[in-house]
């Protein structure tokens, strides 16, 4: 039992982090090539081990108390953080109860959607965040192993940028993309219909964790539907679903993040006969498609996807520009900012920079030039309101604009797509980590090469998905030279400045 909350943090500080990384590690690694072996039998195994694991539920903890983004929501409980002596005590609870976890109920916040309606974001307190999060160690492995090779959302070391150069390399002139039509599919409802056998069924799992999956599905149903949905704001819910819908690639070339899919067809295709037998994958698993939304459209004629829109021109070339909603949203986001008087230019500037950045990132393989997507208009309206702050200080007016609207360097269509179906518990870390130090750029591009793509704090290489921190070694931010820059695990960047606090 932790004494004090001195030596409760002290304790936490002082755990042995990187030793707890590689034995998970080197763990769903061994479950990985079982399944590949089709050896259930011994994944189920070193599953379990997992689940017994200190340092993998240590790492679970953190992972949801400290690293997630929504590590601040909070669940039905009311509780937002746990304390160093509650972190504690929740590793024992999950300790003692790992293989018979009790879920609670779910919060659920009504999340507005495009077409007026709502969706519900159902969240689990933080305690069924952690034991969701120790249950995905052990299943994410297992499941990679069988993952099919296009499926691309929320999956560890795959991203939105790979079925963007997926649709490339298959619409562009050299492909004959001109000719080609695509169905933009829409399933109805997708996670709130999956039918709960689907995942169950296909689950690699021990009997202990598969009834703790079982609760947790049962824990986020609707009312009238008691044997469908996995919760959208679970920890694991991704991956359930990722489960329930793999293997609707096999039907025809297509490219799918999460329950968003494109079918590329060829004028031989038929587009009837493909949605009858998508139709029918998704009847066997309680999930239509949805009729309203789902077309046939020509490239010619353009169609968007995750936030970019795809078309090929009259001339044959293919071209990805951010969709009209994606940049409308995007504005929305600017001009609330800019237009707010109740920050000034300085805080609006630091307000903005990770929004333009976060954006810039994101579109950074797309056709970008031209005054819509160089932001020209927006950053010209920032000028004029900073301008006008700063007193007609064109100077500060210009070095906060820079500021708040950082460039990011932008090369269409140089993103290089994963070898095949390589996963990240392949064991492989110099491809991984040299493939993730690919997604920076400028200064911390520069630091990953000059560190061989290793934190400088743990020692690790960077091959999961965490993301990489650039630390000033003497804390003095202005202080760029390349003898006082390092690169490390955001964990990592965490705790130098939680031990120096």
């Amino acid at each position: 039992m932790i004494k004090s909350s001195l030596t409760a943090s002290e304790l936490w500080k002082s755990f042995n982090w990187k030793k707890a990384s590689k034995r998970l590690f080197r763990l769903q690694r061994r479950v990985y090539k079982a399944v590949q072996r089709l050896d259930k039998r011994n994944a189920r195994k070193l599953q379990k081990l997992i689940l017994k694991s200190k340092g993998a539920r240590m790492l679970a903890i953190r992972q949801v108390t400290q690293l997630n983004a929504g590590k601040r929501t909070a669940g039905i409980d009311g509780k937002a953080a746990l304390t160093f002596e509650e972190r504690f005590d929740l590793e024992t609870q999950i300790s003692l109860n790992h293989t018979n976890w009790k879920h609670q109920k779910l919060r659920e916040i009504p999340i507005p959607k495009k077409d007026g309606t709502s969706r519900l974001l159902k969240v689990p307190t933080i305690s069924d965040r952690a034991w969701q999060c120790l249950a995905k160690y052990a299943l994410e492995p297992a499941h990679e192993a069988t993952f099919h090779a296009r499926s691309y959302g929320f999956r560890s070391g795959r991203s939105a940028h790979n079925a963007q150069k997926y649709l490339f390399d298959n619409l562009r002139s050299q492909s004959n993309g001109i000719d080609k039509r695509v169905i933009e599919l829409d399933i109805e409802k997708c996670f709130d219909r999956i039918n709960h056998s689907a995942i169950m069924d296909n689950l690699i799992a021990p009997a202990g964790l598969k009834l703790g999956i079982f609760r947790c599905l049962k824990a986020g149903t609707q009312v009238g539907f008691p044997d469908q949905g996995t919760p959208q704001g679970g920890v694991v819910s991704p991956l359930l679903a990722n489960i329930a819908l793999n293997g609707i690639e096999n039907i025809h070339p297509s490219v799918r993040y999460a329950d968003d899919m494109v079918i590329i067809l060829k004028p031989s295709d038929n587009a009837e006969s493909i949605l009858e037998e998508i139709s029918a994958f998704l009847s066997a698993r309680a999930m239509k498609v949805s009729e309203r939304k789902t077309k046939v459209t020509a490239t010619t004629d353009g169609f968007d996807f995750l936030g970019w829109h795809f078309k090929v021109q009259s001339n044959g070339k293919f071209r990805c520009v951010p969709s009209m909603d994606n940049h409308r949203a995007f504005r929305k986001k600017v001009k609330f900012i800019v237009n707010n008087s109740n920050y000034g230019a300085k805080v609006k500037a630091e307000k903005l920079s990770p929004i333009v950045r976060g954006w810039r990132n994101y579109h950074k393989f797309c056709k970008m030039d031209g005054s819509r997507n160089s932001l020209w208009f927006i950053n010209h309206r920032a000028f004029k309101v900073f301008n006008k702050e700063t007193k007609q200080d064109k100077d500060s007016a210009k070095k906060l604009v820079e500021k708040a609207f950082p460039s990011v360097p932008h090369s269409e269509n140089k993103h290089i797509n994963v070898r095949g179906e390589k996963s990240p518990y392949d064991g492989d870390v110099t491809y991984w980590s040299e493939r993730k130090s690919k997604l920076y750029d400028g200064i911390t591009s520069k630091a990953l090469k000059w560190q061989h793509h290793t934190c400088a704090f743990c020692g690790l290489k960077f091959v999961g998905d965490e993301k990489i921190h650039l630390h000033h070694v003497d804390k003095n931010h202005n202080n760029w030279k390349q003898n006082n820059l390092v690169v490390m695990h955001e964990s990592c960047h965490d705790y130098i400045h939680m031990s120096k606090a």
